[in-house]
C-alpha cells in the first residue's frame, strides 16, 4: 500500500522537529515523491548525511512501501 504525502511529512517532522517540509506527488500514484526538507539541524552536515537523516526518519520504508523519493535538503535561510 503506497504512503501518502501527509504520512511522509509527519514522519519527517517527528524525527526532525524543526524541519520545514514540502512534499510533491510526482506521478499521482502515491509511490513517487519529491521532498524538500529545510532544517537548522542540517547545518555543518555533508549533504549525504542530511539525506541519511531524512531516510532514517522514514524508518526503512524507502525502496519498499515508498518506491521513490527525490530529495532536496537545505539549511535556513536557503529555505523552501
Amino acid at each position: 500500500m503506497p504512503m501518502s504525502a501527509q504520512e511522509i511529512e509527519t514522519m519527517i517532522r517527528t524525527a526532525i522537529p524543526d524541519a520545514e517540509v514540502v512534499i510533491d506527488d510526482l506521478a499521482g500514484d502515491g509511490d513517487h515523491y519529491a521532498a524538500r526538507v529545510v532544517s537548522e539541524s542540517f547545518r555543518g552536515l555533508p549533504r549525504v548525511r542530511q539525506h541519511q537523516r531524512v531516510y532514517e526518519a522514514l524508518g526503512g520504508r524507502m525502496g519498499g512501501v515508498l518506491h521513490a523519493l527525490q530529495l532536496t535538503t537545505a539549511t535556513p535561510p536557503e529555505g523552501l
